[in-house]
């Protein structure tokens, strides 16, 4: 008898357990490891088309395409309808609607935390990639909060002073270095030599990224040029420079050896610096650059991870005009079509000839564009100007079942909040 009460009391403990781990696999929501967000400034819908079309001819499909939400982004700032890049970014790091020029603070220049500080808290390893500036306001926003959105100095020192990321990588050497070692800052600190003190490792080229252990625990800092990186199609200088992918690619293999998950937050900001200098070919390559960013990083963070690419502020009003032919592609896209039409034109510019205001206006006949422009511009202004235009988000994994028709671009920090 008593040998038939522990089988059974066996049975039942077999039971039990089965069940539990049905109902964990099931039921209990877990959390995903990985979180990635991108964002390609300046990508609005209508930079969709346009790319698939240089990309191999209008029936080529992206891997954006492919993300199984999207929705579009309501995009506006505290005090206008078209946000610059601070408030943009703040709306998506911190969930709050700033004005323009904010940098991370409140009305009260208080700072309102960012998902990248609440990451940490959640014991998430954290990292920036961006291919302009650390400095930049898209990035900036993520880890500081200076009361003068123009004190870089201030924006480089709290990126040391707060410890807030673990891996890091871009452009803006020079305000990380004292004018005695070639940088910018006037307050004699090195903090490339102060983060070395705090145990990171230091990179400058390609081959040192690549030369770090994967197995190493994750503390980086990438600085790969003083300025922004180079364009894509800019070979030479370009380099030793990582791409996009690169730099994406060696952050998830580092991050994800910490056993607590972690989220990695990739800034496309060449995008937008190619759009305000009315560069179609460098803006269709480096929103090309974007979206292989974004296939390597579903394969290598895998299903279950939440990957979220969004725009932030709409630029240029870049449109491909006309009758191209449906495969037509790359450079066949760019210059003047048989009729000796402009294939790529833009709304405001430096590429514009007739200017309104103090606008200084080039040296050529009013309302007739240069020989040698063959993207011309409407309206002429030193840099092409943010647009009132929805921006557009795609998102794969858990948390993204949210993005669907019309959302406010705060609704993408709230959905990374409740993922962490």
């Amino acid at each position: 008898m008593k040998w038939r009460n522990q089988l059974l009391a066996f049975f039942c403990l077999l039971v039990f357990a089965g069940l539990g781990v049905l109902y964990f696999q099931h039921w209990v929501f877990r959390k995903p490891f990985g979180i990635i967000l991108f964002i390609g400034e300046g990508l609005a819908p209508d930079r969709l088309a346009p790319t698939r079309a240089y990309a191999g001819g209008a029936g080529t499909r992206l891997s954006l395409d492919s993300m199984p939400r999207m929705a579009l982004l309501t995009n506006y700032s505290k005090d206008f309808a078209a946000p610059d890049s601070a408030a943009a970014a703040t709306a998506i790091a911190t969930g709050t609607r700033v004005p323009n020029g904010a940098i991370a603070i409140n009305g009260d220049k208080k700072p309102i935390p960012s998902i990248i500080e609440l990451a940490r808290e959640y014991g998430r390893a954290t990292g920036l990639v961006t291919d302009t500036k650390l400095t930049d306001p898209t990035s900036a926003t993520f880890y500081a909060h200076p009361v003068d959105p123009n004190d870089i100095e201030k924006i480089a020192a709290e990126f040391v002073d707060g410890g807030k990321i673990d891996i890091a990588m871009g452009g803006g050497a020079s305000q990380f270095l004292p004018a005695a070692k070639g940088g910018e800052r006037q307050d004699r600190r090195d903090l490339l030599l102060e983060l070395r003190g705090n145990g990171f490792d230091i990179v400058r080229t390609r081959a040192e990224l690549e030369a770090i252990p994967a197995w190493r625990r994750p503390k980086l800092f990438g600085a790969f040029n003083n300025a922004e990186l180079a364009f894509a199609n800019q070979v030479e200088e370009r380099g030793q420079q990582p791409n996009l992918s690169d730099m994406v690619r060696r952050a998830i293999q580092l991050l994800q050896y910490n056993a607590g998950g972690y989220l990695l937050v990739v800034d496309a900001g060449l995008m937008r610096k190619a759009a305000q200098e009315n560069n179609a070919e460098r803006t269709l390559v480096q929103t090309l650059e974007l979206d292989r960013a974004v296939a390597l990083a579903r394969r290598y963070a895998g299903q279950k991870s939440t990957i979220i690419v969004c725009g932030d502020v709409a630029i240029g009003g870049m449109n491909l005009n006309g009758f191209p032919f449906r495969q037509d592609s790359g450079i066949a896209l760019l210059g003047l079509n048989s009729a000796g039409q402009p294939w790529i034109t833009w709304a405001t510019g430096p590429h514009g000839t007739r200017s309104y205001g103090a606008a200084n206006v080039p040296n050529n006949k009013q309302n007739e564009p240069p020989a040698e422009n063959l993207e011309p511009a409407a309206l002429f202004t030193k840099s092409a100007l943010p647009t009132v235009d929805d921006v557009v988000v795609f998102g794969s994994g858990p948390g993204t079942d949210v993005l669907q028709g019309v959302v406010d671009s705060t609704a993408v920090f709230k959905l990374l909040r409740g993922e962490l």
